[in-house]
């Protein structure tokens, strides 16, 4: 058994320390929201915040998952998170949505390292994010407003 803090729950899994993480949160703990892209850490489709820090859930074995773990189940409990989610649906970010909680990981996490990103910010910031979709022009302003309603 691991322990883990996931979305300020302690919970413990049921896994080999070399698991996937991604695969503990869907396939264990039934968190589905983190989404498997590409299985080598290059797509951002499976961020999670380990300590407030994006971190690649296919590539972060469970066992070295150390300190509390965020996921986009868990990221709207705070103001940060929740501004983030709530200028994503303004902004109709999402068309076929797949990337959409990699990508507001990514963004929430920069929103707390940087309240008020230039658009130089949020594209370095985002860059290895990668929407299929192509939403990138939504996703900036997205993320300009939420730093707007955080203040």
């Amino acid at each position: 058994m691991i322990a883990l803090n996931v979305n300020g729950r302690n919970v413990q899994v049921d896994a080999a320390p070399d698991m996937p993480l991604l695969w503990a949160l869907r396939d264990v703990l039934k968190l589905s929201g983190t989404k498997y892209g590409c299985g080598v850490a290059a797509c951002g489709a499976c961020t999670v915040h380990i300590d407030g820090q994006p971190a690649r859930a296919c590539a972060t074995a469970v066992g070295d998952a150390k300190g509390a773990i965020t996921t986009i189940e868990g990221v709207a409990s705070d103001k940060i998170g929740k501004a983030v989610q709530d200028a994503w649906i303004k902004h109709d970010v999402a068309q076929c949505g797949y990337c959409q909680s990699g990508q507001i990981m990514q963004a929430t996490a920069l929103l707390r390292e940087n309240k008020q990103p230039t658009d130089g910010a949020i594209d370095e910031a985002m860059n290895d994010n990668i929407c299929r979709c192509g939403t990138y022009a939504r996703i900036r302003a997205a993320i300009k407003d939420a730093a707007k309603a955080i203040g």
